[in-house]
């Protein structure tokens, strides 16, 4: 089970994680969750009327991480989309945006709040095994998706193809830490969706 998800019973699944692990991931989650940005005030004084018709951006974010979690729903990937298409985009991501960012903002908030548990219950030893249920499962495959996506975007990761180079990297190249975290995510979230789908 050592860095990849087992089933459990009642739909959960189960990883082997050391601190170092758990480091690495609660510290990708934090970053994620740095880019994706805050969300809409909450307390005692939020409106949830406002929230409910809250309108969000028209145009694509410039960062291209951000581009990849949020791209445009109209066009073709690689062309140039026409008027229609941008109009279309800009309707659709003004009133899907908002929702979207929350939903990736819970699953890599659930993901930091499962391994601060996981950390509490394990303090002083070396890791063991987090176990997660169906519901986490679900926010942690999220999660993942949207690191890989996050860290292909910051290394120009285009296509299955083009994962060849990331092999062929010296151990002394600078985006060598980028590349492991990458793809070790990549493993990761292959095995939650076995054991999810077993």
């Amino acid at each position: 089970m050592a860095g990849l998800f087992e089933t459990t019973p009642g739909g959960g699944a189960a990883i082997a994680l050391d601190e170092v692990e758990v480091s690495i991931l609660r510290s990708l989650a934090v970053q994620m969750l740095e880019l994706i940005g805050p969300g809409p005030a909450d307390g005692p004084d939020a409106d949830p009327l406002a929230a409910l018709f809250a309108e969000g951006p028209t145009t694509p974010p410039d960062d291209p991480a951000l581009a990849r979690l949020f791209p445009d729903a109209y066009g073709t990937p690689g062309a140039e989309p026409d008027d229609e298409q941008r109009a279309a985009a800009a309707e659709f991501r003004r009133y899907t945006e908002p929702d979207l960012r929350a939903r990736k903002r819970d699953d890599a908030l659930a993901v930091v709040r499962s391994l601060d548990g996981f950390s509490a219950a394990t303090a002083g030893g070396r890791g063991g095994v987090l176990r997660l249920d169906a519901e986490q499962c679900r926010r942690w495959l999220g999660a993942l998706n949207d690191l890989r996506l996050t860290l292909g975007a910051r290394l120009e990761v285009t296509d299955d193809a083009e994962d060849e180079r990331l092999y062929r990297l010296s151990d002394d190249d600078p985006v060598k830490p980028l590349v492991m975290a990458y793809l070790w995510l990549g493993a990761m979230q292959e095995s939650l969706v076995e054991a999810l789908t077993a």
